[in-house]
């Protein structure tokens, strides 16, 4: 679904340029489980803005369907973007005007189904254990709630791949627990592949394969041992 090859990332930085990303080559399949680890300063987040199509390389290729996204317009990519990819920001970045269920159909407030998108929104929203805080705005919600009505948004158009900064850093175990049960539903039923982003030992341990990136650099990628994917 999603390739990248020989990827380098630059920023300019004043009179110095820094390279995030260093020739690296990674994909995501269909129905993947896939945990970035690595040190802060890694490179982790620009990986995942390159998977979610908010950035381009600055050499080599990001193929999306076989398709080189810097050959997309803006306007493209975002098109794509919305109809494949899922985020989970870990500032949640919920409007705070809104109420929860308002800030979960958010990405489909301009589509022609508003009834369908209110009853998908709700349905998300009882998924993630938040049934009873529809009508909750966000400063009337917890962190771990806020996360869950992130993950609840980043499902609304059913997308192909769920990108997840840190989706458990703001929640108990128990919650956590569900939120896991609930991307291993998602990826062994509708062959949604879920890419997350962790310090977390316990998130990678329930990943099919975990990438390891250090400084920039790919320094390994092991398979789970029950099943996951090829390294």
């Amino acid at each position: 679904m999603v390739r990248g090859e020989n990827v380098v990332k630059e920023y300019r930085t004043g009179d110095q340029t820094i390279r995030a990303l260093k020739g690296i080559d990674f994909r995501i399949d269909p129905g993947d489980s896939v945990a970035i680890v690595g040190p802060s300063g890694s490179g982790k987040s620009t990986l995942l803005n390159l998977l979610g199509l908010l950035d381009v390389p600055t050499e080599g290729e990001v193929r999306l369907r076989g398709e080189d996204v810097a050959t997309l317009s803006d306007g493209e990519r975002n098109r794509e973007r919305k109809r494949t990819i899922g985020f989970v920001f870990q500032s949640f970045y919920l409007i705070p005007t809104l109420t929860a269920l308002e800030n979960v159909e958010m990405p489909r407030m301009l589509d022609r189904t508003p009834r369908k998108t209110r009853e998908r929104a709700t349905e998300l929203l009882e998924r993630v254990g938040l049934g009873d805080r529809t009508d909750h705005a966000p400063d009337e919600l917890s962190g771990g709630q806020k996360q869950r009505v992130a993950i609840a948004r980043s499902l609304i158009n059913d997308p192909e791949i769920v990108l997840a900064d840190e989706p458990t850093g703001n929640l108990d175990r128990d919650t956590g627990d569900r939120i896991l049960d609930l991307f291993e539903e998602l990826r062994t039923e509708e062959g949604v592949a879920v890419v997350t982003v962790t310090h977390d030992d316990y998130v990678a341990e329930a990943a099919d394969r975990v990438v390891d990136l250090v400084d920039g650099e790919l320094r390994g990628e092991t398979a789970r041992a029950d099943g996951g994917g090829e390294p």
